[in-house]
């Protein structure tokens, strides 16, 4: 199961996430933000107490307070000084050749979608996200 954290600026987006994660059975919890400053002083307060923190974010880029971008750049240095990996997966209406190529130097960029974002493919990041089963015979 994995825990989501959505950023972004646009409550119709917001909504457009809850019905694709209804009866996600992948999906442990979401959050939903119009504010990544909130999610970097979560993250922050947080860090030592890694079951709290997010194991995805989906991040759209352009907000008017703190950019995406802003975002990941901060998100970066936490990831580093804190030996964490908190994926990130950019939702964006851009469809600029350029921001897909930018987003690549963020390591913790896991990929870049246009909105609208499809079930399928929510579905297969949360399964992908969340912790493997071993099974044992």
């Amino acid at each position: 199961m994995c825990k989501l954290v959505i950023i972004d600026d646009n409550p119709t987006d917001h909504y457009i996430m809850q019905r694709l994660l209804h009866n996600n059975y992948n999906c442990e919890q979401a959050t939903y933000t119009y504010d990544g400053r909130l999610v970097l002083d979560f993250l922050e307060e947080n860090k030592q107490t890694a079951p709290l923190l997010p194991d995805v974010i989906f991040l759209d880029l352009d907000m008017p307070e703190l950019t995406g971008w802003e975002f990941l750049d901060e998100l970066e240095s936490f990831n580093t000084a804190e030996n964490k990996h908190v994926q990130v997966h950019i939702m964006s209406s851009s469809i600029r050749s350029a921001d897909v190529f930018h987003s690549k130097k963020y390591a913790c960029v896991n990929s870049f979608m246009t909105k609208p974002l499809s079930r399928d493919l929510v579905n297969k990041i949360c399964e992908q996200a969340g912790p493997r089963q071993l099974n044992i015979a």
